[in-house]
């Protein structure tokens, strides 16, 4: 590799790393965080997932029996569900949730122009792909 080279790819790599810091200094990036470490804390949520999760292997383990019960596994289904609905009920959960999508929306109209870069579009245009829209703007975090 010429040096001109070597230079050029430690110029990617330094402005990767700049981006990387100005992601970690964005607004919905530091509300995910936060909503993260609050969920951590909150020992109701964490029990209900820890229940959700054991409730998902007893399913797995009868599921993969042979002489499998199936009105175990009916109950072992409604019980998950009451968990899983318990969780995403949790003010914490809703909060991380909320807060992960807003997040979403920047890191994936990053990742969105460092590809099409990547693949020769133009970088001052490069962005979401329109198409990929619903029509429902309930569950949109924006068109740009």
């Amino acid at each position: 590799m010429g040096r001109k080279a070597m230079v050029i790819k430690m110029d990617i790599i330094s402005k990767a790393r700049e981006l990387g810091k100005l992601i970690q200094q964005e607004e919905s990036y530091i509300a995910l965080q936060a909503a993260q470490t609050k969920a951590d804390a909150d020992m109701e949520l964490q029990r209900l997932i820890g229940e959700f999760n054991l409730k998902r292997m007893a399913i797995n383990n009868e599921a993969s029996k042979k002489d499998r019960d199936q009105d175990k596994l009916s109950q072992l289904n409604t019980e998950m569900r009451e968990a899983y609905s318990q969780i995403m009920s949790n003010e914490n959960m809703i909060a991380y949730n909320e807060a992960k999508d807003k997040f979403d929306v920047i890191a994936n109209r990053v990742l969105a122009i460092v590809q099409q870069s990547a693949e020769g579009a133009d970088p001052e245009t490069a962005d979401y792909s329109q198409s990929s829209c619903s029509g429902s703007c309930e569950t949109c975090g924006g068109c740009g």
